[in-house]
C-alpha cells in the first residue's frame, strides 16, 4: 500500500466529504513533517488547517511562506470587500497573509514569523503546488 498524500486537494476533498457524510465532527492527522486538521462545522461547511515543519537557516534575514498543499492561491479572502493590503507591511507570526483554495475550502496561510512581508512570490489566483514559495518575510531582529 502506498502512502496517502495529505497535501493533495482531491484527497482532502474526499476526506471532508466522507467526514460530513458520516456525521463526524473532525479529523486530525499528525506526521513528523506536519499536521492536517479538518473540522466539519455543520451547515457552514468544513475548515481545513495544515502546518508543515519548515526549518530556518541559521542567521538568515528572511523567511519564505510556502504552500502547505496544492490549490489556488488567494492573497485576500474571496468574500472580503476591503481594499487589498499593500506591500511591504508588518506581520506577526499569527497573521493570515493569504489562502489556498480547494473547491469550497479555504486554507488560511499564517505568516509563521514576525517581520515585514516584502514580496509576493506567486501570482494571485494561480494554481500552486505543495511547497511552492508564496511570500517572503524580512525577519526582525
Amino acid at each position: 500500500m502506498s502512502a496517502i498524500d495529505f497535501s493533495d486537494p482531491a484527497t482532502i476533498a474526499l476526506l471532508t466529504e466522507a467526514l460530513t457524510a458520516a456525521g463526524v465532527d473532525g479529523l486530525e492527522i499528525s506526521r513528523p513533517g506536519g499536521q492536517l486538521r479538518i473540522v466539519v462545522a455543520g451547515k457552514s461547511g468544513a475548515r481545513v488547517s495544515s502546518s508543515e515543519a519548515t526549518p530556518r537557516a541559521p542567521g538568515s534575514a528572511s523567511a519564505v511562506v510556502k504552500a502547505p498543499m496544492a490549490g489556488r492561491f488567494c492573497v485576500e479572502h474571496p468574500a472580503d470587500s476591503a481594499a487589498p493590503q499593500k506591500l511591504p507591511r508588518s506581520v506577526s507570526d499569527a497573521d493570515i497573509v493569504g489562502f489556498i483554495g480547494v473547491g469550497h475550502i479555504l486554507l488560511p496561510l499564517r505568516a509563521g514569523r514576525s517581520g515585514v512581508l516584502t514580496r509576493l512570490l506567486a501570482e494571485p489566483g494561480a494554481p500552486v503546488g505543495f511547497g511552492d514559495p508564496l511570500f517572503e518575510i524580512e525577519l526582525q531582529p
